[in-house]
C-alpha cells in the first residue's frame, strides 16, 4: 500500500481552478512568438533547476544556473556542486522531451535511468540502482533521524505499485494531485541511497508536463520549493511521522503543493507581464543608441539583476567571440552596462541607467502572492 489522495473539498477545487486560469493568461501572453519569451523559459529552467539542488545543499549563483541550464562553464561552482547540478540539468532537460511522447509509460527501468542521469558522478550512491539496506533522512540541527524508509526488501514492490498508479488512467484524478501524490510516494518509500528529493521533483515535474497543462518549463515549483525549504520539510513531516506511514492523511501535502503552484503561478504571470514591459523600453534605449538590436538580450540580463558574461550573451544572440566582444563594447561605450574583471573573468552589470527603468517597472507590478487557503483572500482569477 502507498500513500492515497483525498477527495477534494469545494475550497481546494476552486484554487485549482484560479490554478487554471492563470496557466491559460501564461498561455495565451506566451501565444505570439517573441525573443523575451526565450529569456523567461530560460530563467524558468534555470530557477528550477537552482531551487532543487539548493534543498540539497548544492548552492550556485543565479547566473551559475543560467550557465547550467544553457550548457556553459560555471562561474564560481565548485566540482561536487557542479557535477551535481549538470546532472540534475540532463534529467530535466531529458523529462521535458520526454512530456513530448505520447506513447510513454512509466516504468521502474526508467525511475533507476533517470537515478544513474542524476548521480552517475558518484558511484558509491549506487547511481540506478535501489538502496541496498535501510534508510534515514537525519536532521544534523537536531543531531536525530527523522525520517525512517520502509524495509529495503519491499521497495521493488512498492515502486511497482507507484508505476502502476503513475500509469492509471490520467482523468482519474486532477493531474496536479497526482503529481503531488507521485512526489510524496517517491519520497517517502527513498528507494535509493541518495537523490530521492531531486528524483521525487523531477518525476513530480514529468507528471505535470506530459498532461500538458502548461508549457512544462512553467509548470515545475521547484523555485518555489527551494524558498521555501523548511515549510516543505515541515509539511513531509507531518504526513510521514517519521517513518513509513501511508495510512496518514495526505490532505496537508495536497494542499501545501496546490498553494505552492497557486504561488508559482502567480509569480511566472507577473514576471511574464515585468519581462515584456522591460523588453520593450530597452527595445527603445537600445534602438535610441544605435546599437543592434540583438543587444537587448545582454542590456536585459543585466536590467534583471545578472551578471552577464560573454558566452551568456554570445548563446543568446548566436554570434562569434569576436562579434560578441564588439556588441558588449559598444554598450559599455553607450552608457547601457558597467564592465568589471578581465579576459574570461569580466562580467556586466547595468548602469544607473538601466537600473532605474528596471526599478521602475518592477514597482509598477503588485508584489506577494498570498495562501490562496487563508481566509478572506480573493482568488486571482
Amino acid at each position: 500500500m502507498i500513500f492515497k489522495s483525498v477527495e477534494l473539498r469545494k475550497e481546494e477545487l476552486e484554487v485549482i481552478a484560479a490554478i487554471a486560469k492563470m496557466h491559460k493568461s501564461l498561455k495565451y501572453s506566451l501565444s505570439t512568438p517573441s525573443r523575451w519569451e526565450g529569456v523567461l523559459r530560460r530563467n524558468a529552467f534555470a530557477r528550477a533547476i537552482r531551487g532543487s539542488n539548493s534543498i540539497e545543499g548544492y548552492l550556485v549563483t543565479a547566473e551559475d544556473a543560467i550557465a547550467a541550464a544553457e550548457g556553459d562553464e560555471p562561474l564560481e561552482a565548485g566540482e561536487e556542486t557542479w557535477q551535481a547540478v549538470t546532472g540534475y540539468r540532463n534529467a530535466m532537460t531529458y523529462v521535458l522531451q520526454l512530456s513530448k511522447d505520447s506513447s510513454f509509460a512509466f516504468n521502474d527501468g526508467f525511475l533507476r535511468s533517470l537515478h544513474f542521469m542524476m548521480l552517475s558522478y558518484d558511484l558509491t550512491k549506487h547511481p540506478g540502482n535501489w538502496r541496498p539496506g535501510p534508510i534515514y533522512v537525519r536532521d544534523e540541527s537536531k543531531g536525530e533521524n527523522v525520517y525512517e524508509g520502509p524495509p529495503a526488501d519491499i521497495v521493488a514492490k512498492l515502486v511497482a505499485e507507484l508505476v502502476e498508479y503513475l500509469n492509471g488512467p490520467r482523468d482519474s484524478e486532477h493531474t496536479l494531485v497526482k503529481a503531488a501524490m507521485a512526489h510524496l510516494n517517491l519520497t517517502m518509500i527513498h528507494p535509493f541511497s541518495d537523490g530521492n528529493g531531486r528524483m521525487a521533483r523531477c518525476l513530480q515535474t514529468l507528471v505535470l508536463a506530459i498532461k500538458g497543462i502548461v508549457d512544462p518549463t512553467f509548470c515545475s515549483i521547484e523555485e518555489y520549493l527551494g524558498k521555501n525549504t523548511q515549510d516543505y520539510y515541515d509539511i513531509l513531516a507531518e504526513v510521514g511521522r517519521g517513518k513509513w506511514n501511508p495510512q496518514r492523511d495526505t490532505r496537508p501535502w495536497i494542499r501545501f503543493n496546490l498553494t505552492a503552484h497557486y504561488r508559482q503561478a502567480g509569480t511566472v504571470l507577473r514576471r511574464s507581464v515585468i519581462i515584456k514591459k522591460l523588453w520593450d523600453e530597452l527595445e527603445r534605449e537600445v534602438a535610441r543608441k544605435n546599437l543592434p538590436d540583438r543587444v537587448i538580450g545582454a542590456v536585459a540580463d543585466a536590467a534583471m539583476g545578472f551578471r552577464v558574461r560573454s558566452a551568456t550573451y554570445r548563446h543568446f544572440a548566436e554570434v562569434s567571440k569576436v562579434v560578441a566582444s564588439r556588441d558588449l563594447r559598444a554598450a559599455v561605450e553607450s552608457g547601457l552596462l558597467i564592465p568589471t574583471g578581465e579576459r574570461r573573468g569580466r562580467i556586466y552589470r547595468a548602469s544607473e541607467e538601466i537600473r532605474a527603468i528596471a526599478v521602475k517597472i518592477h514597482g509598477s507590478e503588485p508584489k506577494g502572492i498570498p495562501d490562496p487557503f487563508q481566509k478572506g483572500v480573493t482568488l486571482i482569477s
